[in-house]
C-alpha cells in the first residue's frame, strides 16, 4: 500500500527545523513541543550578556510586529502591505524580526503600554529611574528555575551566547524524520513512471522548491 503523501507544509517545516538546528539563530533555543507535531514549537529567548536581561530564559510573552499581522491593506494601521505577513516569510525571518524588535523597541505601538512607559522613563533618565530595571531583574531571577527544570545552561558571556552548535548528522531521531521526507519524494517519483524522463531532468537541477544591538541595554 502506498504511503500517505506528506503535506507540503509538513515538509517545509521539517527542512526549516533542520536548518535552524544546523545553523542556529543566536540567542534562541528552538524545539518542537512533540516530535510528532511540527506545527507546535517551543521557542525560548536567552537574555543577551551585558544587558539588563543577562542570564534570563524567556519562554512566554506577546510580541507586536508587522510580520505577524494578516496581509490586509489597512491604512489606519500605519503599516504597508509589504510589511505584513507573506508566503516568503518563515520561522527564521520571524526570529530575526524579534531580534530587531529587541534591538529597537517600537514604543509608539507597544503590545504592553505600561511596559513601554516604564522603558521610556528608564531610557530617558539614563537609568536613574529604577522601576523598569528592577522588574527585569526580578523576571530574570524567576526564569532560572525554569531553565534548571529544562536542563538548559543559560549563556552569560558573549562567547557562550554567540556559539553555533550543529546537531549530529547521523543516528538521531530527527534524521529519521528527514529521511521520511525524502523517501516520500522518491515514492511520488515511482508513481509517475510515465514522466520519468522529466523527473530525471528536474532531479538533476537539485533543490526542494516548496514552499538590543544585543549588547545594548535598551532591549
Amino acid at each position: 500500500m502506498a504511503q500517505q503523501q506528506m503535506p507540503s507544509s509538513h515538509k517545509a517545516l521539517m527542512l526549516e527545523l533542520k536548518s535552524l538546528q544546523e545553523e542556529p539563530v543566536e540567542g534562541f533555543r528552538i524545539t518542537p513541543v512533540e516530535e510528532s507535531d511540527l506545527y507546535n514549537w517551543e521557542v525560548a529567548i536567552f537574555g543577551p550578556p551585558n544587558t539588563l536581561y543577562e542570564g534570563g530564559y524567556f519562554k512566554n510573552g506577546d510580541v507586536c510586529i508587522s510580520i505577524l499581522h494578516p496581509p490586509v491593506d489597512d491604512p489606519r494601521s500605519g503599516e504597508l502591505p509589504s510589511e505584513r505577513w507573506n508566503p516568503t516569510q518563515n520561522v527564521r525571518t520571524i526570529l530575526l524580526s524579534v531580534i530587531s524588535l529587541l534591538n529597537e523597541p517600537n514604543t509608539f505601538s507597544p503590545a504592553n503600554v505600561d511596559a513601554s512607559v516604564m522603558f521610556r522613563k528608564w531610557r530617558d533618565s539614563k537609568g536613574k529611574d529604577k522601576e523598569y530595571a528592577e522588574i527585569i531583574r526580578k523576571q530574570v531571577v524567576s526564569t532560572k528555575v525554569e531553565a534548571e527544570r529544562d536542563g538548559v545552561k543559560v549563556p552569560t558571556t558573549l562567547a557562550e551566547y554567540c556559539i553555533q552548535t550543529k546537531v549530529p548528522s547521523h543516528d538521531s531521531s530527527s534524521d529519521l524524520l528527514y529521511d521520511d521526507l525524502y523517501d516520500d519524494d522518491i515514492e511520488e517519483e515511482d508513481d509517475d513512471e510515465d514522466d520519468a524522463e522529466a523527473v530525471g531532468q528536474m532531479a538533476g537541477e537539485g533543490g526542494f522548491n516548496d514552499e538590543e544591538d544585543s549588547g545594548n541595554e535598551e532591549s
